[in-house]
């Protein structure tokens, strides 16, 4: 079955542009994405990824990345945007130790399959109750997903970029840019999504892990029929409809006329209490995403509910708090330098490695962006979902932008340009950047 036959636009709420498949090429070269085992050599030493499906930690294993960075890094953890944890700084002489650890703490299931553990999950699913967002908890199918991802031999061959998303039905993840995405639109129901785009099929919770290892196992092998290299699905022109045939054809499912997923990027995390019943939940802002060693115990030792989650905007979620356990972590994690106030001006400020870490880096951006915090007058109201996010940037590839609206502060070599919505200002010094941030984002 062909996806564009089964149904007109109107019926199948799919618009994807034609494009003629033999113009693209492919990559030059097999993706070489970081992981525990194969090490990034970055200008300040190697750059360790750590795989975390799910963004799911018990205390004790945050406690032992804690340790790792410690002993073997830099002294921090750095939270990704697919909630996963890296170390810099590894000397040589260090990686095999670095990695060994990990093996030891259970955080390196696999060997073969360790950079393709990519899986994102709603932060809040199952925390915040009735009315809170979410149709079902994804909780069961993170295991679920990761233990039968690491089963078959041929999925070690995904590019250690592909992702995989499981949203309860809040849409807080679907949006993010994950290359196959279940999201529940019944308590019992899921849509698929390859690469942001609702392909029509729909499959009970129970076939969820099905369809999306079927759409990971249809993009290799729809890059071995175009013998080509791809890193993700949205690289490959007509990417989610030709995968998307090859898993309706592998489930003998059909596409019938269906209300279309329109997934929206989520720029923002959970910051602050989450819920108002006997268990809160309490969201953590991390500024820049670096979690120093000291912090990572903290909340390892805050963490009363048994798990630590990393959310993909670089923060961390504690749940199944008491109210008074919440009240007492919020003021100690303030006290350490974390963010729990959804006014702080962190809110929304994301940065590249810059310099030192980063060769190809202009400015040592981390440094600015806290100056630039630091000048931010005070707010006129608390941040939200609608604040506009700050990206800043060693160089004009802008590594770790968040998807969707964001003003860019790049890097130039002598100051900073500030674009938002096609229109841009060069800057020559921090307080001139200071002043155009915050006349950009307007409501502060």
């Amino acid at each position: 079955m062909t996806l564009r036959q089964s149904g007109s636009p109107q019926e199948t709420g799919i618009s994807i542009p034609c494009v003629d498949i033999a113009d693209f090429h492919g990559r030059s070269r097999p993706d070489a994405c970081p992981g525990a085992l194969q090490v990034h050599a970055a200008a300040d030493g190697g750059l360790a990824r750590v795989r975390v499906p799910g963004g799911r930690l018990t205390p004790d294993r945050l406690r032992e990345l804690a340790e790792a960075a410690r002993l073997h890094g830099d002294g921090a953890l750095e939270l990704t945007s697919r909630a996963n944890v890296q170390v810099r700084g590894l000397a040589p002489d260090e990686e095999h130790g670095f990695a060994a650890r990990m093996a030891r703490a259970g955080l390196l299931p696999s060997t073969t399959h360790e950079r393709i553990r990519n899986i994102l999950a709603s932060p809040l699913t199952g925390l915040d109750g009735p009315g809170g967002g979410g149709i079902a908890d994804v909780t069961p199918l993170i295991g679920e997903l990761d233990r039968r991802l690491c089963a078959r031999p041929a999925l070690a061959a995904l590019p250690g970029r592909f992702m995989f998303a499981l949203d309860d039905g809040r849409g807080d993840v679907a949006g993010l840019g994950a290359d196959a995405t279940v999201v529940f639109v019944a308590p019992d129901r899921v849509a698929l999504l390859l690469a942001g785009t609702d392909t029509g099929l729909r499959v009970g919770a129970d076939t969820a892990v099905t369809a999306l290892l079927a759409a990971a196992e249809a993009f290799l092998d729809e890059l071995a029929a175009r013998d080509v290299t791809a890193w993700r699905i949205s690289e490959l022109p007509d990417g989610p409809v030709l995968v998307a045939d090859r898993v309706l054809t592998a489930l003998t499912a059909r596409v019938t006329p269906f209300e279309p997923v329109r997934p929206r990027p989520v720029a923002l995390g959970p910051v602050g209490l989450v819920g108002d019943s006997a268990r809160v939940a309490l969201g953590v802002a991390v500024p820049l995403g670096r979690l120093t060693s000291d912090q990572a115990r903290l909340l390892a030792g805050l963490a009363s509910g048994g798990e630590i989650r990393l959310t993909p905007w670089r923060g961390a979620v504690l749940p199944r708090l008491a109210p008074a356990e919440a009240a007492d972590a919020a003021g100690r994690l303030r006290a350490a330098g974390l963010v729990v106030d959804p006014a702080s001006p962190w809110i929304g400020v994301t940065a590249c490695a810059g310099r030192p870490g980063c060769a190809k880096s202009l400015a040592d951006v981390r440094a600015d962006a806290t100056a630039v915090v630091a000048l931010a007058p005070p707010s006129r109201r608390p941040y939200g979902t609608d604040t506009l996010p700050v990206h800043w940037a060693g160089c004009a590839r802008r590594c770790g932008r968040p998807r969707g609206r964001v003003a860019d502060v790049v890097a130039t070599g002598h100051g900073y340009h500030l674009e938002l919505d096609g229109t841009g200002l060069t800057c020559s010094g921090i307080e001139e950047t200071a002043a155009a941030v915050t006349a950009a984002r307007g409501e502060l």
